[in-house]
């Protein structure tokens, strides 16, 4: 550019070319930043903005029943018997407080301490955000034997608070419809609010939620619904957690109380399981990166434990030798599983995703109650302290084993094509970015893959059979096979930081897109879930960082002559067979990728241009975990129960 242009671009730059938003045209305009993303996790956090408006009034003692409603066009009906947002005229803003509350950001009982000592939401950014990036929301309030009641379009009030009529009792119901402009998907995953309602109704003893689907009847025509209601709190909430899983103890160990102001709730116990299982939430919001009350938690923990151990002399000595074995902190949480939930009245979230308690005044208050819950638990349990340090002293023993499995795989891990697995066929591009490894269902799908494929970003590697299902054996046994041994291997990635000896160190990661590609089958099934057990318990980053997809291969393929049509669902096939017409029409089912050509596979199932991927997420940690103890485990009722309500390859294999 030359400087004569740049000298006019600059004259040209005034006050005219500044773009000032009102009122909630920001968030239509820029909704990611307010919600994290348009897809599937931003709609369903409308509903819990919503809901947690509801969730501050229980907090607060005034709301005692919430009831949820995905409607049969997909809104939402939230409806609580909390005080009802104020209709009275606000001073400053000159209109009814209601309309206030739901056009204005940052506006709401929350930010005075006087209505609310602490106030879930991650964001802040309230009911007035969903009512920008809903098409149409109605609010009604029962309030002083009154019912009010207004309407808003994309956040605009359609007219002024008005009284509609007599009401009994007082709370809210807000029914609100995203808007379809703004999101790429509008249909409600109704597991997806259940789980969270499940969640909250454990975080938050003595209150009942209720959720219903309207749009999926039952067979007696009522709809689908769930209510969820604890008297025990976090010791339910352990329950339902561990509820596939052997557990060590009797009872759970439980405290709940305050610490320098601070509540804190923290239910614990162990299992016979290998792996570590700590929920951590902050004010319900369920802190996924750890933080401050994380590490106060485990510090507590380890040192509470190792103290009693050392006390009572029982930690024993290494074979041959007169020195004791050595327990690392992360001994003493395998086969733990945990929930600690504190309520902070100014939390300061940090990390990657805003997801990480940052405030350290809350390191020490949840340290010393963990401590202090600990020291009388031992002391007035010896027999159940004893087995859960004989638990810690296998799992150390254990430890060191895969540690000298692991660093036989760090050993091989080297950048030379001699250090990779031999059935790898590795990509040109040297770039993690652009790079994308598939992991392949046996030898005869890999051969099509590996002819299939664009080799300059595209490395295959074939799996041999089902990988080994780590949810039921431990490090050692984990790291030593020779399945998952190449996928360390083939990623460039290992275990163990100096910091964290069960973090994943990504630096060396190879390929930042990492896709299970298996035949759309019961075997295909069962080693995708192999897999995805795999990573959210060995490589859980992978998932958090995006990095993980399923490839999806296509059902059927449809043929008249030379018109052929490819179609991934039941209703792709019925829609294929009117495009084509029913005489001479040939429809091929594929069980297997290696039923399809190279040209085949590439064009359905490999070419960016035309492939569906589906990422892997992790929406709620509790609920994943509770799925894969399930699904995973050794309790056949359950898994057998969950797998006939959700199957969808019933009919397969016929």
């Amino acid at each position: 550019m030359s400087e004569e242009i740049k000298k006019q671009n600059a004259e040209d730059y005034s006050a005219s070319n500044i773009t000032v938003l009102e009122g909630l045209e920001a968030v239509r305009v820029r909704p990611a930043m307010y919600i994290g993303d348009v897809n599937f996790r931003g709609l369903h956090h409308l509903v819990y903005e919503v809901v947690d408006n509801s969730i501050d009034e229980a907090l607060a003692g005034f709301c005692t029943k919430i009831y949820v409603s995905i409607n049969e066009d997909n809104s939402i009906t939230v409806i609580d018997n909390g005080r009802g947002i104020p209709v009275d005229m606000h001073e400053k803003e000159h209109r009814s407080a209601l309309e206030v509350v739901m056009t204005v950001l940052h506006a709401g009982g929350k930010f005075d301490k006087g209505s609310y000592k602490v106030s879930g939401g991650l964001h802040g950014v309230g009911v007035s955000c969903v009512n920008a990036l809903s098409e149409h929301m109605t609010v009604e309030v029962r309030r002083g034997g009154k019912l009010y009641r207004q309407e808003y379009s994309k956040g605009k009030p359609l007219y002024p608070v008005k009284e509609v009529g007599e009401a009994e009792g007082s709370g809210t119901m807000v029914t609100f419809k995203p808007d379809g402009t703004i999101f790429t998907i509008t249909e409600y995953d109704y597991n997806t609010l259940m789980d969270r309602m499940r969640e909250l109704a454990y975080l938050n003893k003595g209150i009942e939620l209720t959720i219903e689907d309207k749009r999926h009847p039952e067979e007696d025509g009522s709809p689908l619904s769930n209510r969820f209601f604890s008297e025990n709190g976090l010791r339910d909430f352990l329950a339902h957690l561990d509820e596939n899983r052997e557990k060590l103890m009797p009872e759970p160990i439980y405290m709940e109380g305050e610490r320098n102001g601070i509540p804190i709730e923290v239910a614990l116990e162990y299992n016979k399981s290998f792996s570590e299982n700590i929920h951590s939430y902050v004010n319900n919001i369920n802190t996924h990166e750890g933080g401050t009350h994380l590490s106060g938690f485990r510090n507590g923990l380890t040192r509470t434990l190792k103290a009693y151990a050392d006390k009572e002399n029982l930690i024993p000595f290494k074979p041959k030798t007169k020195e004791k074995i050595e327990i690392s902190p992360d001994d003493f949480r395998e086969g733990l599983t945990a929930v600690i939930s504190v309520k902070v009245a100014e939390p300061q979230f940090e990390g990657q995703t805003k997801t990480k308690l940052g405030n350290n005044e809350v390191r020490g208050a949840v340290d010393k109650a963990v401590s202090e819950m600990m020291e009388n638990y031992l002391e007035e349990h010896p027999t159940e302290a004893r087995t859960i340090v004989s638990k810690v002293v296998l799992a150390a023993e254990a430890r060191i084993a895969a540690r000298k499995a692991r660093e036989s795989v760090q050993r091989s891990t080297v950048f030379s094509s001699a250090g990779l697995p031999g059935k790898l066929a590795d990509c040109q591009d040297n770039d993690p970015a652009v790079c994308e490894i598939y992991f392949v269902e046996g030898d005869s799908a890999g051969g099509s893959a590996k002819q299939g494929r664009d080799r300059k970003f595209q490395a295959i590697l074939p799996l041999r059979g089902k990988i080994l299902n780590v949810e039921k054996a431990s490090q050692d046994r984990a790291f030593d096979s020779e399945e998952i041994r190449n996928i360390y291997t083939a990623l460039g990635v290992h275990k163990g930081t100096d910091d964290d000896p069960k973090a994943l160190n990504l630096e060396k990661l190879r390929y930042h897109k990492i896709i299970i590609m298996t035949d759309a089958d019961v075997d295909g099934a069962h080693i995708d879930t192999l897999m995805l057990t795999f990573f959210f318990r060995y490589m859980p980053e992978l998932i958090e960082n995006g990095y993980v997809y399923l490839a999806t291969p296509p059902l059927y393929l449809v043929k008249k002559g030379t018109k052929r049509i490819y179609c991934w669902s039941e209703e792709d096939r019925e829609r294929a067979l009117v495009e084509v017409g029913d005489k001479g029409v040939h429809v091929q089912r594929y069980k297997g990728l290696g039923e399809m050509n190279p040209e085949q596979l590439w064009e359905t199932t490999m070419d960016p241009e035309n492939r569906q991927l589906r990422q892997v997420t992790i929406e709620n940690a509790a609920s994943t975990d509770y799925i894969f103890s399930m699904l995973m485990g050794d309790d056949v009722p359950p898994r057998r129960e969950f797998i006939e309500r959700n199957a969808t390859y019933a009919n397969i294999d016929a």
